[in-house]
């Protein structure tokens, strides 16, 4: 069953409005925009926000300045649209480490400008990068704070919130059967991929599906699969040790040519 929420045709031309916008006023170059969020990640409800995200480069004296420049822009929110992105250098540093966050960003089921060439160049960075040991801790960090904050404390619980916490669980799943492959982005494919348990999987499937048809699930009893599935998974992550990368200086050095290539490729337009 896909979850991937349509985005409004209004909406679309709304974001890709002010993208290009962003590029005119900030003399930026877009090389992809992608949705990001509960949208992306195959479990909206009706009134689930737009998170816009990108990546740009800008012109080379830019960075020929004495003094670094933000790496960053972030426009203000407006109502459910909240859109912001990362200059290219910071993402190919971020990218060797490698970061989740920006390969989830490659990997969005939902495009709104899509450099082909650049984002072919910045993918075979990312899939000759080990995953394993940074995006383990990413997950881990991120459900185990979740499940802290939201489930554990309380018998009655907001029933939206497991998603938040079951992407990261089946995420860990999915490190420990697939160590160097990036664990997708959209949950479905996620937990097809993990081969879960019949019982979870059925608990899963039918929260997914009322929280597509209403804007909120309200308070309810905690799940009791679901939560069995949780800490093991937290639990199984601690214990488990990935390879750790062993060609990033040949990376590097990839990386570097290739932001010398984004950077001298295209004069940015007055």
């Amino acid at each position: 069953m896909d979850f991937v929420a349509d985005i409004p045709p209004d909406m679309r031309s709304e974001i890709l409005g002010k993208l290009r916008r962003v590029e005119e006023t900030e003399r930026v170059r877009v090389l992809f925009a992608i949705e990001s969020g509960s949208r992306a990640w195959g479990f909206p409800s009706p009134d689930s926000d737009f998170d816009a995200r990108f990546v740009y480069v800008r012109e080379r004296d830019w960075y020929l300045s004495i003094t670094p420049g933000r790496d960053v822009i972030e426009l203000p929110i407006e109502g459910d649209l909240d859109i912001n992105g990362w200059d290219v250098k910071k993402a190919l540093e971020l990218l060797l480490k490698p970061n989740p966050v920006l390969l989830e960003w490659l990997s969005s089921p939902i495009r709104y400008l899509w450099d082909d060439g650049a984002c072919e160049a910045l993918n075979s960075i990312a899939a000759r990068t080990v995953f394993g040991p940074a995006c383990l801790h990413h997950y881990l960090n991120l459900g185990e704070g979740l499940w802290n904050r939201h489930i554990a404390p309380n018998d009655r619980i907001k029933l939206k919130k497991y998603f938040y916490i079951l992407r990261p669980a089946m995420a860990l799943r999915w490190i420990r059967t697939n160590p160097d492959v990036m664990p997708p982005m959209n949950f479905q494919q996620l937990m097809a991929g993990v081969d879960v348990p019949e019982a979870v999987e059925h608990a899963v499937l039918e929260l997914l599906e009322a929280k597509q048809k209403t804007k909120e699930l309200g308070l309810a009893a905690r799940v009791p699969v679901i939560d069995d599935f949780v800490t093991k998974e937290f639990g199984n992550a601690k214990t488990f040790e990935p390879v750790r990368i062993r060609n990033r200086p040949r990376l590097k050095a990839e990386a570097d040519n290739l932001f010398r290539h984004f950077v001298n490729e295209k004069p940015i337009s007055p």
